[in-house]
This record gives structure tokens, sequence and C-alpha cells, in this order.
């Protein structure tokens, strides 16, 4: 197993999630529960993310042979939507591709969160499921994506951990340094964007990126 392949794939489910750029949604959309209420909201949505990214690790590229959908056209896709988000976070706002305005009402008249809309789109958005499945595709050896789903769980804990510590965490960075954050966020998920896109481009057009 190589350890950089999967702090790789880490790296880049916390730059495409970016659940501390979360924090402040995640405050807001459970404001009216309580501390214990709270934790259980956080605990689900991030349990959903790892299920929903675990059966796009094992069965995204089946999804796409049905479709007839080539991987370098749909890195393309991916690669391209994922830049869209970044643009969006490096203006430090959450992108209308994650959330719309009909989400937002239907959010705030629901007793519970968790997965809809929290962990989905917010979390396990578009962008995170394209990314998973492109990089499934490179690497779809049995052992590897072995190691992409425990590397996913990890992130889950993690993420678990920071919605756990969510009101503290607020509080100490404040609007602005998580907006700092989520920028420095954009700006690592633009380049996986850019370098997905080129992939797919190489794919397609093999003689004109040689």
């Amino acid at each position: 197993m190589d350890l950089m392949l999967y702090v790789k794939f880490f790296l880049g489910l916390v730059a495409i999630i970016n659940p501390v750029g979360l924090l402040p949604v995640f405050v807001s959309l459970t404001s009216h529960q309580t501390e214990e209420e709270r934790n259980h909201t956080g605990k689900v949505a991030n349990f959903a993310v790892v299920v929903i990214l675990l059966v796009t690790i094992f069965i995204g590229q089946h999804i796409l042979n049905m479709f007839s959908i080539s991987l370098s056209a749909f890195r393309i896709a991916g690669g391209s939507l994922i830049a869209i988000i970044a643009m969006s976070m490096l203006q430090g706002k959450l992108s209308p591709v994650k959330r719309n305005q009909e989400e937002d009402r239907e959010a705030s008249g629901m007793e519970s969160v968790a997965v809809v809309p929290l962990a989905l789109p917010l979390m396990a958005g578009p962008g995170a499921i394209s990314s998973v499945i492109v990089f499934a595709s490179d690497h779809n050896k049995l052992i590897d994506l072995i190691g992409m789903s425990i590397t996913v769980v990890v992130f889950g804990l993690m993420s678990f951990a920071l919605f756990r510590m969510a009101p503290i965490i607020f509080k100490i960075l404040g609007t602005t340094g998580i907006n700092v954050i989520t920028r420095l966020m954009g700006l690592l998920m633009l380049s996986i964007g850019i370098e997905v896109v080129a992939a797919g481009l190489k794919g397609l057009f093999p003689t004109l990126m040689a």
C-alpha cells in the first residue's frame, strides 16, 4: 500500500468537502438543537457522508459504464465542476452548486438536517463524488479500494470531531478565520480541478496533449 497515495486522497477530501468552512453552516442549521442533539446530527451527517463515498468508490465506475460515459469525459466534467466550486470558495462563500435558496428554505423548516442538506449536497456534493470516482478509477486494485475506504472512514471521524467542537472552533476562528481557511482550501481545490481536467483532455486528445 502506497501511504502517500492515501494521504493525497485524504487531503483532496479535506479541500473539496472543507469541513472547517462548513462549521458556520452546521452551527446555523443546528442552532435550535441541544448539545446532545447537535452531536447526534453531526454523527448522522458524517456517517451518511462515509456511506455515500464508500458506495461511490465501489460502484462509481459501473455507473459511468452503464451510461457509456468515458472516464476522460467524466474527468473534464468533474474537474470543471470542482473548479467552479473552488472559485466560489476563493470568494469566501458557499457555491450555489452545493446549496440553493430552495434548499435553504426547506432546511429551515426541518427538525433533522443531518442527511439533507448537510450530508448531501453540502458535504458529499457533486465535487466530492466526482473526485472520488476519478480517483477510484485511476487506482482500482482491491488493495487501493480498501485503502481509500479506510481513508474515507478516517476523514469521517475527523470531520465528526470538528463538528463536535464546532461552537468552540467557530468562536476561536471567527468568521474571518474560517473565510481565510475556506479560501486556502479553494485554491487547493482549484489546483485539483485543473489537474483533473488536464488528465481528461489528455485522455480524449492524446496526440494534441503529447
